[in-house]
């Protein structure tokens, strides 16, 4: 039996697809065994969002090839649709596939035997219309559901929609199906995944029909009854309407946790990032939040050194996040990407200036998940409880994302247990432990 292993970079949407791709390498008789075991075919998923997406690419090839010399590689992803070329000359790479061929890549792979040049096969990404379901598999505690790709915005940054394609989704009866799938499988949460999940509907036309909008999405999937969480990945503050917020803090599945994007505080910089809304919008959204679920977990999306993002500006986006009530930042230093916008844009911020900005948001993050978990220090809380062993711990988190550890316990893995948080240590992680009283439902509002 021919083995093939994988490796995947960048966002919970490649990781969904990996799983769906491996799906067919088993229906196709193939054994899947882990990338350091060594295996007759890689198949590396590459993420176009980092600055370092040719390097690590090729640290990836030279990893799997001196595992096996003699592998056939394959190269998929983001950085696959936007440098093919610049990837078939990576010495040992055997066939690069684009955005559409990638979930065929079992038809194009004819033999194993390495080439002399690699094979290129990638259309014009005007040309993606496709929606190709996938979900990931091998974790039975978490499960990433792809419901939405591509995307209709322009902003001045970003080539997601170079690599992807135009906005497009599941039909809201698939998604339903393969979170009965998942659920059949022993998974307990299901963590929604797209390029612009609150784009969910649109057509080709671009319009998004009657009950076919995100909030039915939604509607529809709180009725799976033995999937007892789901989860947001991230959404547009634009796109993150009443509705939605209102339904969220109602629902007793969909758990009180959102990402949303902000990218800057500064108005000026959001206007020049192309972003559809301003800060004002976004205050209003994270308040609307806090006040229907005030024990909410909200993560923000920032980019650091945007061109033109003066000290002024990057103080105002310090002090604005400073003041919001806001869990956590997942922050971002701007590098430059062919092709975007914003390589036309002056005000060029030089790089050590950026990495330093980087890491006094990095710092602001720490504190402020600190204090959100300091809030809820002597609750109880139904925690979800993953695998890991770590130094002889174990981690979960509850449904409003605090990532608690206790003492491993092989009997406890993918089981929801009542516990109480009893304290921050010193790496900023929640200690908690199991007790038998009723978890303390701070989270459904009428």
């Amino acid at each position: 039996m021919r083995k093939v292993a994988f490796h995947t970079l960048g966002c919970k949407l490649n990781f969904s697809e990996t799983s769906a791709i491996a799906r067919q390498f088993a229906d196709a008789g193939y054994e899947r065994t882990e990338f350091s075991e060594g295996a007759d075919i890689f198949v590396i998923n590459t993420c176009s969002v980092t600055a370092n997406a040719d390097k690590e690419c090729r640290k990836i090839v030279n990893k799997a090839l001196n595992i096996s010399p003699h592998a056939y590689v394959a190269i998929i992803g983001c950085y696959a649709q936007l440098k093919p070329n610049e990837i078939a000359a990576i010495e040992g790479v055997d066939i690069v596939l684009g955005a559409n061929e990638k979930f065929n890549m079992i038809a194009h792979i004819d033999s194993l035997e390495k080439r002399a040049n690699a094979e290129v096969l990638a259309c014009d990404i005007a040309d993606v219309h496709e929606f190709n379901q996938a979900y990931s598999v091998g974790d039975r505690t978490r499960t990433f559901l792809k419901v939405q790709d591509g995307c209709d915005y322009n902003c001045s940054f970003c080539t997601i929609p170079m690599a992807r394609g135009r906005s497009r989704s599941d039909s809201i009866v698939n998604a339903v199906a393969s979170a009965q799938d998942i659920a059949s499988q022993g998974v307990k949460e299901i963590v929604l995944t797209g390029v612009n999940l609150g784009d969910f509907g649109k057509d080709q036309s671009g319009k998004i029909a009657a009950d076919n909008s995100f909030i039915d999405l939604a509607r529809a999937l709180d009725r799976v009854r033995d999937i007892h969480r789901f989860r947001i990945s991230s959404i547009e503050p634009n796109l993150l309407t009443d509705e939605v917020i209102s339904f969220v803090a109602r629902s007793q599945r969909f758990v009180p946790h959102f990402h949303i994007p902000l990218q800057s505080g500064s108005d000026t910089m959001l206007k020049a990032m192309r972003r559809r809304y301003l800060t004002s919008l976004y205050t209003s959204r994270i308040e609307r939040i806090k006040t229907l679920m005030p024990h909410c977990c909200i993560g923000v999306d920032v980019i650091t050194g945007f061109p033109g993002e003066t000290e002024a500006e990057f103080l105002a986006t310090y002090q604005y996040l400073n003041q919001l009530d806001i869990s956590y930042l997942h922050v971002f230093t701007y590098s430059e990407r062919a092709n975007t916008s914003a390589l036309q844009l002056e005000g060029v911020v030089p790089q050590a200036v950026r990495k330093q900005r980087t890491k006094m948001l990095r710092i602001l993050s720490d504190k402020k998940l600190r204090a959100f978990y300091s809030e809820h220090v002597g609750k109880v809380y139904e925690v979800l409880l993953e695998s890991d062993n770590k130094d002889g711990f174990m981690h979960g988190f509850t449904a409003n994302y605090i990532k608690v550890k206790m003492a491993y316990n092989l009997e406890l893995i993918n089981t929801l247990q009542t516990m109480k948080l009893t304290g921050v240590d010193g790496t900023g992680e929640m200690l908690a432990h199991v007790v038998n009283v009723p978890a303390v439902d701070t989270f459904t509002f009428a």
